[in-house]
């Protein structure tokens, strides 16, 4: 039990290093984004994302730590490979609609975010329920990048 806090410590740098990266590779695209491209209604100032992202990797860093946790089986290891695809699929988006700004095929891309990250979350809800719980707010919020990248992709034609 005294090493658990190293497990979680592990998962979440990696979760909140992939999503950093994500960031230092999107910088420019962001400044450009946020200076010239048509936004949908109830897009939230650009503050807000940061924010919210930092808390949702931290989440799904200590869910994935949950689940690494428990003892060895097929829904373990499928739930953590669902994990690190996720997670790629999460960073490859971000540079589709930053820095590519591939607004429509950013929405398709996200859209298989979304169900693999839904299959992550039921797969997590059959080893621990709470790790699965810890990744409904990262489905909301990939549902509301959703609309935002939908809208974004509709303004901007």
């Amino acid at each position: 039990m005294k090493q658990n806090w190293k497990t979680y410590a592990l998962w979440i740098v990696i979760a909140e290093a992939v999503g950093a990266l994500a960031g230092f590779l999107t910088r420019e695209g962001t400044k450009v984004y946020a200076a010239t491209v048509a936004k949908p209604p109830l897009s939230p100032p650009a503050i807000v994302f940061p924010i919210v992202w930092g808390v949702l990797y931290a989440l799904m860093g200590v869910g994935a730590a949950r689940v690494s946790l428990t003892q060895a089986s097929a829904l373990r290891a499928r739930g953590l490979r669902l994990f690190f695809l996720q997670l790629a699929f999460n960073f490859v988006w971000s540079i589709l609609f930053f820095n590519l700004r591939s607004f429509g095929f950013a929405f398709v891309w996200l859209v298989i975010l979304w169900a693999l990250i839904l299959l992550m979350t039921l797969t997590f809800g059959k080893v621990d329920r709470a790790a699965a719980l810890l990744q409904i707010p990262y489905l909301v919020w990939v549902a509301f990048a959703g609309y935002l990248n939908a809208g974004v992709w509709l303004l901007n034609r």
